[in-house]
């Protein structure tokens, strides 16, 4: 479906981020006196942002994928509505990616911002736990 609406040959989009405003999942944002207002999206494609969408709440009801853990750490911070464009958005990004360059999808895995930056994933967890009244003392494992 998403080929069909695009077509296979990606050239005509430079960017993915132009295919993603094409598409109608670039957020939109207004700028006036040095204020950015975060608004709706463009309208787009509508048939490709329903294929989008479908494939979009898919992944959000799955658990063992990077886009999955994505969509759920955004869906915590901003909302569900808008986890669900941001997914999109990924998703289209990765297609572009798989037409231009040739490649397949390499899927970091659903613990991969555990792994992406351990420190910080640490200095988190003893802020949870001194918040609830425990003294933490961290010793590195063998």
């Amino acid at each position: 479906m998403i080929i069909a609406e695009t077509g296979a040959d990606m050239t005509v989009f430079p960017t993915a981020a132009h295919l993603c405003a094409w598409a109608g999942t670039s957020p939109g944002l207004h700028q006036s006196a040095g204020t950015n207002v975060p608004v709706k999206t463009r309208h787009g494609n509508a048939h490709l942002k329903a294929a989008l969408g479908m494939a979009a709440f898919n992944i959000a009801k799955q658990h063992n994928s990077y886009l999955s853990a994505r969509y759920r750490r955004l869906a915590a911070r901003r909302g569900k509505k808008r986890a669900i464009v941001a997914t999109e958005r990924a998703i289209l990004t990765a297609i572009w990616h798989m037409l231009t360059d040739g490649t397949f999808y390499q899927d970091p895995g659903p613990d991969y911002y555990l792994k992406h930056n351990p420190a910080r994933r640490a200095n988190q967890a003893i802020r949870e736990l001194t918040s609830l009244g425990y003294q933490v003392t961290l010793v590195k494992a063998a």
